[in-house]
């Protein structure tokens, strides 16, 4: 240690690094170590300055302050005690860790045997101890200066029911933006710039949902192929942005992106994983966790040695000890609170509500959110599975949270690929899944609707593959789901075959319609309001290359009016809160008026029966929807949808819309603009419905 650095006790509260002026207090939760070490590099963090133990040791948190430290100081921990696999012990000082509550990481971690606390190539496995040293190979926390000036920065606040989710992954939505200034391509700054926001703006959404943006430990196995983990979902610290997001200006450049966003009234939502770490399974590396407290931090076996895998990724976070929970709130409401993030979507949130094994509605992580007063004001939004026994939780999770429904995804592909009994399904996605949602006074906003995800096939690819195609993610085309409710139209894969191009164009349309006008949150995945395609790979978590980016350039011409057509359906949407209803249809009577709020139509204009929804061969049917306009007292829009999965056109015949009632045709997927534009329908008109087509009439 150099004679200028003075430690004092300093304080074991917060957990981190705090600079206050004067110097930084270092505080990092540890139950089981016996010693802990701070080690100091210069500002290439390649040489190792100082090395302080902490002198202090307060309700299992080691700290120290030292005085004279500035901001952007690179750090790390080194954490001495038992190597002990067989009671869950697994410290080892020869590695260097990243602090769990580090505001800053610089670096990317590039696995070689050294950052393993074991020797890999030992015949006794983890029950090994490596005395390797991993601090040249891996990143450097830094010290950060929080201070940021918002200026007259707002948050959106916008409503639930107004909300329209746009899932995107920050790198890939810009790298190939030839208006986006090279430099700053791939980053937060990118996605802050105009003409990204712009076309945000346009399209009509109202919040981004980012791929997970927070340090990550790349796969060895993939290391090995020249391939990475593209969306994040292997997380290594809960607090920092992942520095291959940034141009240039660490952390101001994450709060720029999100004032810019504000300012346009957009949103940003976090997708978090708080489930597992990138650490993986006993055969995994010594990054962070493992080597500081691996029997807390983890959810481990009875024989201790091993760990509980529920996630599919090697390890379980201990969501149930006090800590652990503690640093997924602290690291909640730092992104709320520090950096003005809108909400959160919580990948595999059964994991997160476990206890002793089964998934609890009244869990700790639970009630621990449902009481915060800095979350309240937050999105919320559940991914409502996970991979272990009672994994799958669709509509069990508490009032105030939104869930992804995959259920609508699958049911809705099912039914535009012309399946039989999918009508009813259909129907109760179109109306709000109440079935599953309409309890304990949860609004239709509950259900967050998609067709597709960054786990699938693109919207492009659903109309255009029957098989995956995963052949460049090395595996032998063995990952990804082969359950894809898919069809090709014909053709497996590109075609120019104009016909077959046709048809595509409508079904992308028939769901991207059946998407927007739903009751729930619509959530669209990036790329597919104009066509983006992976070539048919369902699982392109490790494709960080062309095949995931996307392309804003060479659009087909069916690509331009997939774009025009879906910034229609959600001006309609934003124009009629008929389709964003906060309450569920229940069919019936509005008011005093003597019409339905909810009405399903057979093609013979009469209401469908029981019997009619249990026929395998229906796939036609009609939704007339009524309600008050929001547009001044005692004014009510009423449309009719009508779908029409068929091979077969059908002559639908339009209700009774009241006395003089005409019925205007807002659009049609199987026509063009010039063949609706003025066209009307009275009372028991016919209303030819093109097979394969999904249609929107309102009542004037």
């Amino acid at each position: 240690m150099t004679q200028q650095i003075r430690v004092e006790p300093g304080s074991p509260t917060p957990l981190g690094p705090t600079w206050d002026g004067r110097g930084v207090n270092f505080a990092l939760f540890s139950a089981h170590a016996e010693k802990v070490e701070l080690c100091l590099y210069d500002a290439n963090g390649r040489h190792e300055t100082d090395r302080i133990v902490l002198p202090e040791y307060t309700n299992e948190v080691w700290h120290g302050y030292v005085v004279g430290l500035q901001p952007g100081q690179l750090y790390g921990y080194r954490v001495y005690g038992p190597y002990d696999p067989r009671n869950g012990h697994r410290f080892n000082h020869h590695k260097l860790l990243i602090d769990p509550y580090a505001r800053a990481v610089e670096g990317r971690i590039n696995l070689t045997d050294t950052h393993f606390g074991y020797r890999r190539d030992s015949g006794r496995a983890d029950l090994s101890f490596d005395c390797r040293d991993s601090a040249r190979h891996m990143p450097k926390c830094r010290v950060v200066e929080p201070a940021f000036t918002w200026g007259p920065e707002r948050q959106p606040n916008r409503e639930w029911a107004e909300t329209v989710l746009y899932e995107l992954q920050v790198k890939g939505f810009t790298q190939l933006h030839p208006n986006v200034p090279e430099p700053l391509r791939g980053t937060f700054a990118g996605l802050g710039s105009a003409p990204v926001i712009d076309h945000l703006v346009k399209l009509g959404v109202t919040a981004v949902e980012l791929l997970p943006i927070q340090p990550v430990a790349d796969e060895r196995h993939l290391m090995t192929t020249g391939l990475n983990n593209y969306w994040g979902y292997s997380s290594i610290n809960y607090f920092a942005a992942d520095p291959k997001f940034f141009s240039r200006d660490k952390v101001r450049e994450f709060k720029s992106m999100v004032a810019s966003l504000h300012a346009a009234g957009i949103e940003v939502i976090l997708d978090v994983v708080y489930n597992h770490t990138g650490e993986g399974n006993e055969l995994g590396p010594t990054l962070s966790f493992r080597g500081i407290d691996n029997a807390s931090y983890y959810w481990l076996e009875p024989d201790k040695r091993h760990y509980v895998d529920v996630t599919g990724c090697g390890n379980t976070l201990n969501i149930m000890h006090p800590r652990v929970i503690q640093m997924v709130m602290d690291s909640l409401r730092f992104w709320a609170q520090e950096m003005h993030v809108d909400g959160f979507r919580f990948d595999l949130a059964s994991t997160l509500c476990r206890e002793l094994h089964r998934f609890d509605a009244l869990s700790g992580f639970l009630d621990t959110i449902g009481q915060d007063p800095v979350l309240a004001r937050t999105k919320l939004i559940a991914e409502p599975w996970d991979l272990g026994f009672d994994g799958y939780q669709l509509g069990n999770f508490p009032p105030g949270w939104g869930e992804w429904n995959d259920k609508f995804r699958d049911t809705v592909r099912r039914f535009w690929r012309g399946d039989s009994y999918t009508m009813g399904g259909v129907a109760s996605g179109l109306s709000g899944s109440a079935a599953t949602f309409g309890y304990q006074g949860r609004r239709a906003w509950s259900s967050v609707n998609f067709i597709t995800a960054h786990d699938g096939f693109t919207l492009n690819d659903v109309v255009s593959y029957e098989r995956k195609h995963n052949e460049a993610n090395q595996e032998n085309n063995r990952d990804g789901t082969d359950n894809n409710n898919s069809w090709n139209c014909g053709v497996e894969g590109p075609t120019d075959n104009p016909q077959i191009r046709a048809v595509r164009n409508r079904q992308r349309c028939n769901m991207m319609a059946t998407l927007l006008l739903s009751q729930g949150t619509p959530m669209i995945t990036a790329g597919d309001e104009f066509g983006r395609s992976q070539g048919g790979n369902n699982n392109a978590y490790c494709q960080d290359n062309e095949i995931s980016w996307v392309h804003w350039e060479g659009w087909s011409t069916e690509d331009e009016e997939m774009l025009r057509f879906t910034q229609k359906l959600l001006e309609l949407r934003k124009t009629y809160p008929i389709f964003r209803r906060t309450r569920f249809h229940h069919g019936d009577e509005v008011e005093d008026t003597g019409v339905k709020d909810l009405a399903w139509m057979s093609p013979d204009g009469g209401e469908l029966t029981d019997n009619d929804w249990s026929l395998p061969y229906a796939r036609c049917f009609g939704l007339q929807i009524y309600g008050a306009s929001g547009r001044r007292d005692g004014d009510y829009d009423r449309f009719l949808v009508l779908l029409n999965a068929h091979h077969d056109p059908i002559s639908f015949a339009v209700p009774d819309g009241g006395d003089d009632a005409v019925w205007t045709v807002e659009f049609d997927t199987a026509r063009i603009d010039s063949e609706i534009d003025g066209t009307t329908y009275h009372r028991n008109d016919r209303y030819p419905l093109r097979e394969r087509s999904f249609v929107l009439l309102r009542c004037t």
